[in-house]
């Protein structure tokens, strides 16, 4: 999935992201907290169906998930076998946490891909979403996180993260193109994570600003259609 050799990093990504991201006047959590509440309000605080986080590193956004979600079984798949060993043993005990991807299953209902796309080669990217596309059950969902590439203090962070080495960073026009080739309809496009910290006070307005490119990131839901 990834060309970079994230077992070099499980032991204290969090650290590291945290020191990558300060410059936001935000840690890892307040991220991965975001996305959790966006597609809480996106899918409904009821779902009960099965979640994949594709790219669950050492489940951050993973347990943050089973906090918005609780009614959810939430599986998680990363090629680095050392990060999937840092799951919490809690969260892993419930669903399938693994390095294997031929232990995944079919019918998810859910499936989150979290700033995992700027590590996979361009070559390999509709393979990836593909790939997830094929786990879903009919008119299951995906979710992908990304890197806005327009967001000037995106590019600065990138290029000083110790494990985004190897990360090109990809539109959501090229996003959209590989959800279309795979069989996932379009539902939707937000710019999001306006504010840093010291302009927090504007923070209740970002649910507004999704049209705008403006965001250091954006996110993108699909549904799939078809066999």
């Amino acid at each position: 999935m990834s060309t970079t050799n994230f077992d070099q990093f499980s032991s204290n990504y969090k650290d590291l992201l945290d020191r990558s991201i300060a410059v936001s006047g935000e840690g890892s959590g307040y991220f991965s907290e975001y996305k959790a509440r966006y597609i809480t309000r996106t899918i409904g605080e009821g779902f009960c169906g099965k979640i994949l986080d594709y790219g669950c590193g050492v489940g951050l956004l993973s347990c943050l998930i089973k906090k918005y979600l609780p009614k959810a079984i939430v599986h998680g798949y990363d090629p680095s076998a050392e990060s999937v060993k840092m799951v919490p043993p809690n969260l892993a005990s419930e669903g399938t946490f693994s390095s294997d991807i031929s232990r995944l299953h079919y019918d998810y209902e859910l499936a989150i891909i979290s700033n995992v796309m700027h590590h996979v080669t361009p070559k390999d990217r509709q393979q990836t979403i593909s790939e997830i596309a094929g786990r879903l059950a009919t008119a299951g969902r995906l979710v992908l996180f990304e890197h806005n590439p327009l967001n000037p203090l995106t590019q600065w962070v990138v290029k000083h993260c110790p494990f985004d080495d190897d990360a090109i960073l990809l539109s959501p026009g090229e996003a959209r193109s590989y959800f279309l080739a795979a069989k996932l309809a379009v539902l939707r496009r937000d710019y999001i994570v306006f504010f840093p910290r010291t302009l927090s006070l504007f923070r209740p307005l970002e649910p507004m600003l999704g049209w705008l490119p403006a965001g250091g990131q954006y996110a993108m839901l699909g549904e799939k259609y078809g066999q």
